[in-house]
């Protein structure tokens, strides 16, 4: 049998090198597939800015009325009249309550008659001493008689006076009767009603009036803060925020009066006074308050939402969105943090854009998708964009 010859044709060899080069290029069922790239991470970030930060120390008060009186009586009697009604706001010299005037005035009486009976043998021992006078130098008279008459005249004029005195005394125990308001303020409970017979010894009194406005806060601070008060009054009035107990809702505003004269080796506390309008009578006496005291204003420093800022074993940190959309790691030093913001003494300047949600799904380097924090966030306005001026108290800062 003869071999069997094949020719290869160049048309052949073509598809040959065809089907290769293409064999060699298509992945096969075990070739590794491209890594897909991963979509940027969704977060909520907010800019860096520049504020004015008030810096606050942080206490504890009890509201105090500036002037507390007891009102008592000072002359023995029927209580005849009683003319407030409780919880009446008085004004100073208002009528509050009447004894039994009468047997003051006849006293009264009394004392004017006995002064004119005196007044009366007054004039006539003048008249005698004026004759003997005269009668002494004719002889007519021994000047045993006038020194005599002198002297009656001066006792009675001495009686007189006593007599005036008694007058005045008389007049003052009428006054007494009458009983006034002796400063404004808002009446309490009656502690006496009308027709008892009251007596100068009592010791409960008739009514406590309670001066309102204005109002005395008492609080204590930590002693270290010291310094910071008396550094703060030096440089004029020092403001003093009054909040309910939940910390936030502001009740009135006032200023420091006295820092006391020590320190309270029990509590290793200073107690100072604060004095309130309280034209809204807010504050009330009894009261416990939490109180902010301005000790000082940062002025133009970075503030940041404080959920922006994270913790590390290294420290505190922040994630902040480069340029080319990705995050870096950025260390950073706190000042201090309080109703949401945070204000920065190191690691960003004014116009950075931070994370403030999202931080867990973020490292170093990771692409995002930024969305801008929405209005109402703390440190931004109204419209989402940075806010400007001053922190208002409900968004200060105390040192952390």
């Amino acid at each position: 049998m003869r071999p069997v010859l094949w020719i290869v044709t160049p048309a052949v060899i073509l598809a040959g090198a065809v089907t290769w080069h293409f064999g060699l290029l298509t992945p096969g069922p075990d070739a590794p597939k491209a890594k897909a790239v991963a979509p940027p991470i969704p977060v909520v970030a907010d800019t860096v800015r520049l504020q004015d930060v008030p810096i606050y120390a942080l206490g504890i008060g009890t509201v105090q009325a500036s002037n507390t009186i007891v009102v008592k009586v000072r002359v023995d009697g029927e209580l005849q009249k009683v003319a407030f009604t409780e919880g009446q706001d008085v004004k100073a010299g208002d009528l509050l309550a009447q004894i039994d005037p009468r047997p003051f005035t006849a006293a009264l009486n009394q004392a004017r008659a006995a002064k004119a009976k005196d007044e009366a043998l007054l004039a006539n021992a003048k008249m005698d001493y004026e004759r003997y006078k005269t009668l002494v130098p004719k002889q007519a008279a021994s000047q045993q008689q006038l020194d005599t008459q002198s002297a009656l005249v001066a006792q009675y004029q001495a009686a007189v006076e006593g007599d005036q005195a008694a007058i005045d005394n008389a007049q003052v125990q009428l006054d007494y009767a009458t009983i006034r308001a002796p400063i404004s303020g808002r009446t309490g409970v009656r502690l006496v009603d009308q027709g008892n017979i009251v007596h100068a010894s009592d010791t409960g009194g008739l009514v406590v009036i309670t001066q309102v406005k204005p109002v005395a806060v008492l609080f204590a601070l930590p002693q270290d803060r010291l310094e910071d008060v008396r550094e703060a009054m030096a440089r004029g009035p020092v403001e003093v925020i009054a909040l309910k107990r939940d910390g936030t809702t502001q009740m009135g505003q006032g200023q420091i009066q006295l820092i006391d004269n020590q320190i309270s080796s029990d509590t290793g506390t200073l107690r100072l006074k604060a004095l309130f309008p309280n034209d809204d009578l807010k504050l009330w006496p009894g009261a416990f308050v939490n109180v902010k005291v301005l000790v000082d204003t940062r002025r133009a420093v970075a503030t940041v939402p404080a959920q922006a800022i994270q913790r590390s074993p290294d420290g505190f940190y922040v994630y902040r969105v480069k340029a080319d959309g990705t995050v870096e790691q950025r260390p950073v030093k706190v000042g201090g943090s309080r109703d949401g913001i945070s204000f920065l003494e190191a690691g960003l300047t004014a116009g950075d854009r931070v994370v403030v949600d999202g931080q867990y799904k973020l490292t170093p380097g990771a692409r995002v998708s930024v969305r801008q924090a929405p209005a109402g966030t703390p440190g931004t306005g109204t419209d989402g964009t940075p806010a400007g001026g001053t922190l208002t108290s409900a968004s200060a800062v105390s040192p952390a």
